[in-house]
């Protein structure tokens, strides 16, 4: 990573979807310096329709204004893959703070595939008008946004340009809902702590700043929202999938008064997809850095660290992790 890096970049993306194998690789080597040097990246030229943000926005703030009761009706204690409304409180990271916020977690819609692997099945969707249109809507329309991104990873890589597709039939990527209350007493300080993303990278959109993305320096450089743009960042699968080539950089949220909400979709592979250094990036100068792991149990099993209601099924062993067996 460049230690001295005090901005993202920008980097216009029309040129993915070109006929022309170079306009399309041309691109590609923009977000692979990128994904080298910072980690993370901003997006334009993505061709989502500005109204599929809106819409979910709007679905969101209606949700979230509903009393307490009302939310709790679709607990995401009672989904089948882990979808539903988080209450404050029910995550709980490393170190034990609890932030202030509440959210709405949703993942790819299979009803029906609850008994093949956690975070497969059919979502929650609460008794609200629209609300599950417009969430479907945008969940589409940012998946065809992540396979347009994989692509573009795979030619940065010099990896062929499907790469990662046969690894991409029922990808268990989540879209999170986030709100951060107003809150007037809040100090403009440290939120969620410094972390990487465990999926492959992340597509955020949000409303408001708070956002920090720590430099090889260790300074924190600022990544507010740009208008008609969608952060992107590398995620520790990803990173262990290169062999370290790509840098999943840690980041934090700012606790500030103002009300956000923030809307980031973590892309990743199947299930059952292994996760290790491809060969094609291992050599005698950077050999394998990364252990095996299965992409689905890794991701199942940060989680189940992470919410109350899964920590709570894990003690009454309801729930099994592999370190547990």
């Amino acid at each position: 990573m460049k230690a001295d890096f005090d901005s993202i970049p920008v980097i216009d993306i029309t040129g993915l979807s070109a006929p022309d194998l170079a306009v399309r690789r041309a691109v590609a080597e923009q977000m692979g310096a990128a994904a080298r040097e910072v980690g993370f990246l901003y997006v334009r030229g993505h061709g989502l329709d500005e109204a599929l943000f809106e819409d979910v926005l709007a679905a969101a703030k209606a949700f979230f204004a509903q009393p307490m009761d009302a939310k709790m009706a679709s607990y995401i204690g009672g989904s089948e893959n882990h979808s539903g409304y988080v209450p404050e409180g029910e995550e709980v990271f490393p170190g034990g703070t609890i932030d202030r916020k509440e959210a709405y977690d949703l993942n790819l819609d299979l009803p029906g595939a609850a008994a093949e692997a956690p975070m497969l099945g059919a979502n929650l969707w609460p008794d609200q008008p629209g609300f599950r249109e417009a969430a479907s809507a945008y969940y589409a329309a940012v998946s065809e946004l992540a396979r347009r991104l994989f692509r573009g990873f795979a030619l940065a890589l010099d990896l062929p340009e499907d790469h990662f597709e046969p690894h991409r039939r029922r990808p268990p990527s989540q879209l999170r809902m986030i709100h951060y209350p107003y809150d007037p007493t809040a100090e403009d300080r440290e939120g969620i702590g410094a972390h990487t993303d465990y999926e492959f990278f992340t597509i955020l959109r949000g409303t408001a700043p708070g956002l920090e993305v720590r430099n090889g320096a260790g300074d924190w450089i600022d990544a507010p929202p740009r208008p008609g743009c969608f952060v992107i960042n590398i995620g520790d699968m990803l990173e262990a999938w290169t062999n370290g080539v790509f840098t999943a950089t840690s980041h934090r949220v700012r606790k500030v008064a103002e009300e956000r909400y923030s809307f980031p979709f973590f892309a990743t592979c199947d299930f059952d997809t292994v996760v290790e250094p491809d060969p094609r990036l291992v050599t005698a100068d950077r050999p394998a850095r990364y252990g095996r792991l299965i992409s689905g149990e890794h991701l199942f099993a940060q989680t189940a660290r992470t919410f109350a209601y899964l920590k709570a099924r894990r003690a009454r062993g309801e729930l099994v992790l592999p370190e547990d067996a």
